[in-house]
């Protein structure tokens, strides 16, 4: 696949610059998208696009906005609360239809650019319940892109089946985990590095990270 062009969809979070160094390693040539749906904290932008800029990536922000107005979370809204899900509800911080838009949409600037690859961090395992993270979402959409666009698009989930300690891992593999453990930006609080502590994007985050330095230990040991 070195010969090959890709698109990371790019939050600037720990789980797409994981997936954007991957990609660097996997892929030819790499440009980055970032979506402006009017989320939470516009430093997400930022972040995404500091990185992209560091690490050399042409970076494309696509104008999002009429999610917000379809889709009110705690992600685009600052008078919802940020909570995790309970008793099989869907957390506060689910989008509906976020990543149905963000791949259809990451497809239609594929084709523009001439990338047959998609990269998202999408994953099933540590996925707070969000459906349309799951892998036979993603499956299902790669048919539709490509019958959609008459293409041969192939959408790839390196985190899929790994947990945040294994994504930690991949990053450490990678040779990128101070990298995305001190300029990335997953808390909800728009606190970038180890973020808040609090939220449960952070406390994920953080257990994770534990749970991947003992694991380092016990392979020393």
């Amino acid at each position: 696949m070195k010969n090959e062009k890709a698109i990371v969809v790019f939050s600037g979070g720990q789980d797409s610059t994981t997936c954007l160094f991957w990609a660097l390693k996997q892929f030819k040539e790499v440009e980055t998208v970032t979506f402006d749906y009017n989320q939470r904290h516009d430093l997400e932008i930022e972040c995404a696009k500091k990185i992209s800029e560091e690490l050399g990536v042409k970076h494309h922000v696509l104008d999002m906005s009429l999610l917000n107005q379809l889709a009110p979370s705690a992600l685009t809204r600052e008078n919802i609360e940020v909570r995790a899900g309970e008793d099989g509800d869907l957390p506060s911080t689910f989008v509906p239809g976020r990543n149905l838009i963000f791949l259809s949409f990451a497809g239609i600037l594929a084709s523009q650019v001439d990338a047959k690859h998609i990269i998202t961090g999408v994953c099933e395992t540590d996925f707070s319940g969000y459906p349309d993270c799951r892998d036979a979402f993603v499956k299902s959409l790669n048919v539709s892109l490509n019958l959609s666009m008459d293409q041969q698009f192939v959408i790839h989930t390196p985190l899929m089946w790994l947990n945040k300690a294994e994504t930690w891992k991949l990053a450490d593999d990678l040779g990128a985990l101070e990298f995305v453990r001190t300029k990335t930006l997953t808390c909800y609080n728009g606190i970038i590095g180890d973020g808040c502590g609090e939220c449960p994007a952070c406390e994920l985050r953080l257990r994770g990270y534990e749970e991947f330095l003992h694991m380092k230990r016990e392979e020393r040991a």
